[in-house]
C-alpha cells in the first residue's frame, strides 16, 4: 500500500497506549489497531483531526505517501 501510517511510532513518542487514545478520540481499540496495522481503506477526517489534537502532531507525522517506485533505484543511463 502506498500510504504507510506511523501511529505506532507516534503513539510510542508520546507515551501512550492504544486504549487511552481510543477513549480520548471516541473510537474503539480495535479500530486503533485497525489504523495502526495500516488495514484501513480509508479514516475520516474529524477521526484523523481528533487523533493529531490528542497527539499534539499534524496528519504528516503519522501518514506517509510512499510511491512503488519510490523503492526501485533507476541506473543513470535511464535518467539522462
Amino acid at each position: 500500500m502506498p500510504i504507510i501510517v506511523s501511529l505506532d511510532v507516534m503513539l510510542a513518542r508520546r507515551k501512550m497506549r492504544s486504549k487511552e487514545l481510543a477513549e480520548r478520540i471516541g473510537i474503539t481499540e480495535q479500530n486503533v489497531s485497525l489504523l495502526k496495522s495500516g488495514k484501513v481503506k480509508g479514516v475520516r477526517f474529524d477521526t484523523l483531526a481528533r487523533i493529531c489534537e490528542v497527539l499534539n502532531c499534524q496528519p504528516g507525522d503519522i501518514l506517509e505517501y510512499r510511491g512503488e517506485t519510490d523503492d526501485l533505484i533507476v541506473p543513470s543511463a535511464v535518467r539522462a
